[in-house]
């Protein structure tokens, strides 16, 4: 809640959001390069923080990886530009563009700025950067795919975003990882059409921000913690259904967009693809199920001031959250009929 309170941090935030709809409306690829550049200048003052060392290096970090997928970006467009009309470049021109931008989102192969740099980061600030970041690069991807260039991007995502989270005992780093994940299902989304990416990344966008609205409250980045902190019940459960729901476990409504690229896959006979994209979610729910299980079996003393703050804060909006998830799978079947 610290943005609520820092003028400067708030102007930062609004830059932020208005370079991102400079970079989706520009309609030149300059533009979308130029739009690219002030999300970058406006997220650097927001992550960074001169008392706390792991912040200020994920800062530099992250504009070091950001400003080399610029460059890589701006001078693939500058060939595009001077070269494409003597030589026929489509598709070196095309895998360079996308690298770029596979690159700015934080996907594999070029992945691993991303959990080192969720890991300085507060909570508030890994979620925009697991969200909205992800919003320009995604959109300047789907105006010049090159569709074989992405099964195996999309296969590496899925893979690796499942296999990265088992060993992760931090819990950002373990979200960084749930996201790459997540990013191979929303790449192929995006493949299908614009609205069910839409769909899907909202869909993402509110499980992401309820989880890390409760590890922020609870003041938790690692496992132990919460085997070792008093918590509610309900806390545990609300953390227990939206984990599963980012899963994608049926009865949720995570499922659901998850649902629909895999009725796609099967209809057009991507088989082997099918089979790898749900495998990897059964191995993402396995590390979530890890999480909240053993904090199951613990139980401590209750301290009351806790339970009271969070009892007439927050607890009742989460609640609700949490029963649309439940209940989302079955509203659903209702509207599709």
């Amino acid at each position: 809640m610290y943005f609520l309170f820092n003028s400067n941090k708030m102007f930062f935030l609004f830059i932020l959001i208005f370079s991102t709809l400079i970079s989706i409306s520009a309609n030149s690829w300059f533009g979308c390069w130029i739009g690219l550049e002030i999300n970058l200048l406006s997220f650097i003052p927001l992550i960074s923080n001169s008392n706390n060392l792991l912040s200020s290096e994920a800062s530099l970090k992250y504009f070091l990886t950001q400003s080399i997928a610029s460059m890589n970006f701006l001078f693939s467009i500058l060939i595009k530009f001077f070269l494409m009309k003597n030589f026929e470049m489509n598709n070196f021109i095309s895998i360079m563009i996308n690298s770029s931008l596979l690159m700015k989102m934080g996907s594999t192969p070029f992945h691993f700025w991303f959990p080192n740099i969720s890991e300085g980061l507060s909570w508030f600030n890994n979620f925009i950067l697991m969200s909205w970041q992800k919003i320009s690069p995604m959109i300047l991807l789907s105006y010049y795919f090159n569709v074989y260039f992405m099964y195996p991007i999309i296969i590496l995502n899925v893979i690796i975003g499942a296999i990265g989270g088992m060993n992760q005992t931090s819990l950002r780093k373990m979200m960084a990882f749930s996201s790459i994940n997540n990013l191979g299902w929303m790449i192929f989304s995006l493949m299908i059409s614009n609205n069910l990416w839409i769909f899907y990344f909202i869909m993402y966008s509110i499980l992401i921000s309820i989880m890390f609205f409760l590890f922020y409250i609870l003041n938790m980045f690692f496992i132990n913690q919460l085997y070792i902190n008093n918590m509610n019940f309900m806390i545990k459960l609300n953390l227990f259904i939206n984990f599963l729901s980012l899963g994608g476990l049926p009865p949720f409504i995570g499922f659901l967009p998850k649902w629909i690229i895999v009725n796609f896959l099967m209809i057009n006979k991507f088989y082997l693809l099918t089979l790898i994209m749900v495998m990897s979610s059964l191995i993402t729910i396995y590390f979530y199920i890890r999480i909240i299980y053993s904090s199951f079996l613990f139980n401590y003393f209750k301290m009351k001031w806790f339970n009271m703050f969070l009892k007439n804060n927050f607890m009742n909006l989460i609640n609700f959250i949490s029963m649309i998830s439940i209940m989302g799978m079955i509203i659903s079947t209702f509207l599709f009929l």
